[in-house]
This record gives C-alpha cells, sequence and structure tokens, in this order.
C-alpha cells in the first residue's frame, strides 16, 4: 500500500514523502496514529499543491533576503560606548547592541542571534559584521563603534 507521510518516521521516511509498505504497517500503525494518509489521487494532488506553494514561498524569501542584504550593505550602524584614552572601550559590543542600533537607527528589525560576530568588538572603530538573513543570504554590515 502507498502512503502518503504526515511526520517522520524513523527508517521509513521524512514528512511529504509517498512511500510502500504493506498493507498491515499501513492500516495499524501509520494510519491509526495518524502518521500517514492513504496515497489516493486527491492526496496526492493535496501534496503536489503544498510543494508547489511552499516551493514559491521560499523562493520569494530568498528574493526578500537577497533585497534587504543589499540595503543592509549601504548602511552603517554607530553604536556608542563607554571608551578609554587609548580607544579601549570598556566591556565589548555585543550583537543586542548592534541589533537595537539597527532598529533605532533605521527601523530594521534584526533578530541578534543572526548576527554573526568573529570577535567581541572591543575598541573604538568602524567593523564589518556578518548578518544570515537566510541559509543562502549573509549580509555584510557596517558597525562604527564611537566613545561616549
Amino acid at each position: 500500500m502507498k502512503v502518503i507521510l504526515t511526520e517522520d518516521v524513523k527508517s521509513l521516511g521524512k514528512k511529504g514523502e509517498v512511500v510502500e509498505v504493506s498493507d498491515g504497517y499501513a492500516r495499524n500503525f501509520l494510519l491509526s496514529k495518524k502518521k500517514g494518509i492513504e496515497a489516493r489521487a486527491a492526496n496526492l494532488n493535496n501534496l503536489k499543491l503544498k510543494n508547489a506553494n511552499e516551493e514559491r514561498i521560499a523562493k520569494e524569501q530568498l528574493e526578500e533576503a537577497k533585497e534587504f542584504s543589499k540595503v543592509l550593505s549601504e548602511k552603517t550602524v554607530t553604536v556608542k560606548i563607554k571608551a578609554g584614552e587609548n580607544g579601549r572601550t570598556f566591556g565589548a559590543v555585543s550583537s543586542k547592541e548592534i541589533a537595537d542600533g539597527s532598529k533605532e537607527q533605521f527601523g530594521f528589525d534584526i533578530d541578534k542571534k543572526k548576527i554573526v560576530l568573529k570577535d567581541p568588538l572591543k575598541a573604538v572603530g568602524i567593523y564589518h559584521v556578518n548578518i544570515k538573513l537566510h541559509p543562502q543570504v549573509t549580509a555584510d554590515l557596517k558597525v562604527s563603534v564611537e566613545a561616549l
């Protein structure tokens, strides 16, 4: 019997796959526990439409991320922090401060978890920070650290 999996099943397949299983396994386990539905024409058509819709949404998200990446690469976020005479800061600039600065200065809502800091920003100056907007798109944002 062919079954469309509605959730991941260990050693059988992932959600959305069509698998061939024995009739008893399908009736007694997959269908009864709502882990799959019978692969009839209507269900296969619904799966096909759902996959096409998800693919279209993924393309739109990728395009939005590319556009936002271009906008971010032109901007410079200024973060002010206490610093000593030689330009060393008291503490470090965190990803939360960068995200707050971008929201305050430009209105961009960037998740602090997506900001990748290779090294802590512990001195006054201009830094390039990577932001993971999408699994395939990484933006480069300039961060200017200034003394108060």
